[in-house]
Order: C-alpha cells, then structure tokens, then sequence
C-alpha cells in the first residue's frame, strides 16, 4: 500500500501495468481500451434528453448504441482513480496554472484554458479519425 502513497511512479511500472490491462481488455472483451467514444457517447446521452429524434436518427448512433458499458465504466474508473491517488500521495490540490507553463507563457488562466480546451479539441478529432 506504500507504493500508492507515492507522489511519482516509475513511467516503466506504469506503462506495463497499462500494458497488462489493455492485454486483458482485449482477451476479456476483444476490443480495446479507450475514451473517444465514451465521449461521444455521453455528449449523445445528454443530446438525447434534449432532442431524443435527432438523435435516434443520426448513423453513428444507429452503429453505435448510446450506452453505459464497459468502457464508459473505464473512464469514470480513471477518474475516480486519479481522485484516489491524489488523496493517497497528498497531492490533492488544483493548481489553475501550473508552473512549467507560466514559464513558458505567463500566469494568464484565460490563456491556459483557451489552449488546454483547443488541445483537448485537437486531441479528440483526432482520435476520433482514428477510430479511436
């Protein structure tokens, strides 16, 4: 239990521990692990309650249900978990601007935000082309 008090793991242990699940995810499942989808899913689900026709008509939730399965649990597992070991390594507090950016860029938190929601845009289009 010690070593989930620790402030920083070893990028080797975690990555084969991440090895480790995803071998298993797909021998369990025979699909792998992800978020993108997860994403799109729950945007559905909410536009579902808004507009529920528009919905049930668009093709990529023909294919693609909108549903609370396995991978959708996975996401709200990573969070919980990052949670966890936050409160476990002590390291629990939100910082707006975390100091390797305001060297580079300043203490602006408009500047910050506008780039991580532009970067999270860019990183899901692009998993999303990648069926991902």
């Amino acid at each position: 239990m010690n070593v989930l008090r620790e402030k920083k793991w070893s990028p080797y242990a975690a990555g084969a521990m991440a090895g480790l699940l995803l071998i298993l995810s797909v021998l369990i499942t025979g699909k792998y692990f992800g978020a993108s989808t997860t994403f799109v899913r729950a945007a559905g689900m909410i536009e579902q309650t808004v507009v529920p026709d528009k919905v049930a008509g668009m093709e990529y939730f023909i294919k693609e249900k909108v549903k609370i399965d396995w991978q959708f649990l996975f996401v709200v597992g990573v969070f919980f978990g990052a949670l966890a070991s936050a409160l476990l390594s002590k390291e629990n507090k939100a910082v707006a601007v975390p100091q390797m950016w305001e060297v580079r860029f300043g203490t602006s938190r408009t500047k910050r935000w506008i780039a991580a929601f532009l970067g999270g845009i860019i990183l899901m289009y692009g998993a999303r082309l990648a069926d991902g």
